[in-house]
């Protein structure tokens, strides 16, 4: 039995230390050394909180936006899952959770009469970036209670939209955040090796949720609302980070949706996802399979996601 038990402590120390020569989580390599210094890092300032720890990082490493700002959330999202993996352990917590505050998120006043009528009739539509406490509220809770994904944390770089009509009501909710690691259709249709992927992952942005309110139904409402937004985005988005974005891309589950209006504000279908997640280290993982379309930002955007402009 003792036997047994040094047989299996050595196949995990074997199998610990093949895992922790190298490793890429928040598209940074880390190596065995990394993780230490980082431990010793805690181990040395118990008295530090998990904000001030990921900043530390953040400077040491120069892991920066691209107009200078610490990428503090990605960074606290790289330590929780080194931390959920084993590798180290993090102080504890001061406060709850994010993703427990948007679990119980605070209810906002909003109109919710039915909307049915043409498209001109709530023309001129007004798409707000989120900026202020009171929209992003208004934000989360429209997420939370009408998407069928709910709301969870946005982690880098990310931009929120509301839209509203003529009269101030909300019709929509769009957000963009961190485009997919790895996707095989859309890497192929742009030519990325993985080199280059890794180099310029941050031009393209994933409309991860687009949610029309369930009580508006306006033909050609949704197309007309990509095609602004398109039209807007990279605007808003070289404003906040400082940098240009080249491709949207999007992922619609073919058992639930059809991608009518994507197709009608003529995004490219390139493929399908391989129906697993970007958790699924061992392959095991069953997810539904999605469609996915790509919307090119700019002339040559093919050209300007393989090569410096």
């Amino acid at each position: 039995m003792k036997s047994a038990k040094l047989m299996l402590d050595s196949e995990r120390f074997f199998i610990y230390n093949v895992i922790m020569m190298e490793i890429t989580i928040q598209g940074r390599l880390l190596t065995e050394k990394d993780i230490e210094w980082i431990q010793e890092l805690i181990d040395s300032n118990p008295h530090w909180h998990r904000t001030l720890l990921s900043q530390e990082i953040c400077l040491a490493w120069n892991w920066v936006t691209a107009n200078g700002h610490l990428k503090d959330m990605a960074c606290r999202t790289m330590l929780l899952k080194l931390e959920r993996r084993g590798y180290l352990s993090l102080p504890a917590r001061r406060t709850a959770g994010r993703n427990n505050s948007y679990k119980g998120h605070e209810p906002v006043d909003h109109a919710t009469s039915s909307i049915e009528c043409n498209l001109r009739d709530l023309t001129p539509l007004t798409i707000e970036v989120v900026q202020t406490p009171q929209s992003l509220k208004l934000f989360k809770h429209l997420l939370t209670e009408y998407h069928y994904l709910g709301f969870g944390s946005t982690v880098g770089e990310n931009m929120k939209y509301i839209v509203f009509d003529r009269h101030h009501r909300p019709l929509a909710c769009l957000l963009f955040g961190s485009a997919a690691w790895k996707v095989a259709s859309r890497d192929q249709w742009i030519g990325w090796d993985i080199n280059t992927r890794k180099a310029r992952l941050h031009l393209v942005t994933n409309n991860m949720r687009f949610l029309v309110l369930p009580w508006v139904k306006v033909p050609h409402l949704a197309s007309h609302i990509l095609g602004h937004t398109a039209r807007r985005i990279n605007g808003d988005w070289i404003e906040k980070y400082g940098h240009p974005i080249y491709m949207l891309e999007t992922f619609v589950e073919k058992e639930r949706f059809h991608g009518t209006c994507y197709q009608a504000a003529n995004w490219h279908w390139v493929g399908e996802t391989q129906g697993r997640s970007r958790n699924d280290r061992c392959r095991t993982l069953s997810v539904p399979v999605k469609d996915v379309y790509l919307y090119p930002l700019a002339k040559k955007a093919k050209k300007r996601l393989c090569h410096e402009t």
